[in-house]
């Protein structure tokens, strides 16, 4: 769904002068294409985009100001193209969260994990090649590979939105991909992969001839289950193995458009290739590492919104709905005969959700006690539940 301010305008207009506009050589794969966008309406309770719900503390929001105005006095020069200091941030960051020591040069970054999976399908991808998901996945991934002219292909995920390891490997077999995105937490199922069946699809990839890169997506990553393992531990095995990450959810800075990516040397080098030169602004940098410092902080802020996602599908349970295990900061519940009249009643009550995912199902984002219970309230009157 989009609202009208994600709209694009179907044509340009006239020009003023009564001769009509010229018309433009768009892609025809483009054509009749709109921005993607989730709706931005301005309702009380915003639970559609995986925000964090918790604004930075006033101390970090000092440390940020201070990095900025400290950046801001060499806005005259180009960045560090390279942001060796951030990248060193992150290793050690990586090192704490996961317990997985990276060398800086292992490590990448970029305006968001979407600029991210860019790199990748610029460097891997492109046109006689394949990238392959298993869906239901982000709805961003076919849009990577349309836009750097890689051909797009999906398997199927089971009926509780786990990747068959069997599947995986037949599919890597038949399309022979130059790319595998895998999402681990899944958006919009929130679903974990094991790492069993990562290690499956590795040494499938492997296999194929001209070589394949696997991208575990682990934009919510810091939201899993205690146990549940990341998949840079499996990093010093697999010289063909990415784990993307980014700083819009645990940290809170969606607004800071950070994402960052751990690999081999060889294939983070790959991607300072393609990238753009001094794509990653000074500004950009300073926010960054101004939030790390402050990583003990902003992560125990995870902890409780893991607390608030499992009541939730508790409550969501026992009151009649599916729900999903989530391993992110969002539940995918349902089903629903008419799942647009509940999302609009939900909406008509201050509540904003997202249509998305398998037909019948809704997305909430994990939001504060007051949200969650506001959803909650608004959930019962539209549904009767």
């Amino acid at each position: 769904m989009t609202s009208a301010p994600d709209r694009a305008p179907d044509r340009a207009p006239d020009r003023a002068d009564g001769r009509a506009a010229a018309a433009l050589p768009l892609r025809p794969e483009l054509a009749g294409l709109e921005p993607y966008g989730a709706p931005q309406l301005d309702v009380p309770v915003l639970l559609n985009v995986n925000e964090n719900p918790y604004a930075p503390s006033e101390q970090v929001v000092a440390d940020v100001a201070a990095a900025v105005a400290e950046a801001a006095r060499g806005l005259n020069r180009y960045p560090d193209r390279d942001f060796v200091a951030l990248r060193t941030d992150l290793a050690d960051y990586l090192a704490t969260e996961s317990g997985v020591r990276l060398d800086p040069a292992q490590v990448w970054a970029a305006n968001g994990s979407n600029e991210i999976m860019l790199h990748v399908l610029q460097a891997f991808g492109g046109p006689g090649r394949t990238a392959l998901s298993f869906a239901p996945t982000y709805s961003m991934y076919p849009e990577y590979a349309r836009d750097t002219s890689t051909a797009w292909v999906v398997g199927r995920r089971s009926e509780d939105f786990s990747i068959d390891p069997e599947h995986a490997r037949a599919a890597i077999a038949e399309h022979a991909p130059s790319v595998v995105l895998l999402a681990s937490p899944n958006n919009p199922t929130g679903t974990a992969l094991p790492a069993g069946t990562v290690r499956v699809v590795l040494d499938a990839a492997a296999r194929v001839p001209g070589g394949c890169v696997v991208v575990v997506d682990e934009a919510y990553g810091e939201f899993r289950r205690t146990g549940t393992p990341s998949a840079l531990e499996l990093l010093a095995e697999h010289p063909h193995l990415a784990v993307s990450r980014t700083m819009s959810k645990a940290f809170g800075l969606a607004g800071a458009r950070v994402g960052y990516l751990a690999a081999s040397t060889a294939l983070v080098d790959a991607l300072r290739v393609v990238r753009l030169p001094y794509h990653l602004s000074a500004v950009t940098q300073a926010v960054a590492r101004a939030a790390l410092a402050h990583a003990p902080e902003l992560m125990a802020q995870v902890g409780s919104l893991r607390e608030e996602r499992d009541g939730l599908v508790a409550w969501l349970r026992a009151r009649g709905f599916v729900a999903c295990d989530s391993d992110a900061n969002f539940v995918l519940f349902g089903t629903f005969d008419d799942r647009q009249a509940v999302w609009q009643g939900l909406l008509d009550r201050g509540v904003l959700v997202r249509v998305t995912g398998p037909e019948g199902w809704l997305r909430v984002s994990v939001g504060t006690p007051a949200e969650t219970a506001a959803f909650r309230a608004a959930l019962v009157e539209v549904t009767g539940r």
